[in-house]
């Protein structure tokens, strides 16, 4: 199994280089602080909080927000 999907949703805490999404071609695009691999998956080049918003009508874009480290 590839395991696809979202595995960071909105308003959850990423640290730089973690996964948010792993998809078949670009259906969620990248924003803001995120980066997309060869196979399409979307990863956070920053620490920070994830946002989703609408590109188009289809197509949603996720980007991740610099925001300081959740205290413990």
């Amino acid at each position: 199994p590839q395991y696809r999907g979202v595995k960071v949703y909105g308003g959850q805490f990423v640290t730089a280089g973690s996964i948010i999404v792993r998809q078949v071609g670009e259906t969620i695009t990248a924003g803001r602080g995120v980066g997309i691999a060869k196979d399409y998956s979307l990863f956070a080049l920053v620490d920070g909080v994830v946002t989703y918003g609408y590109k188009t009508r289809t197509k949603k874009k996720v980007s991740v927000e610099a925001a300081p480290a959740p205290s413990a």
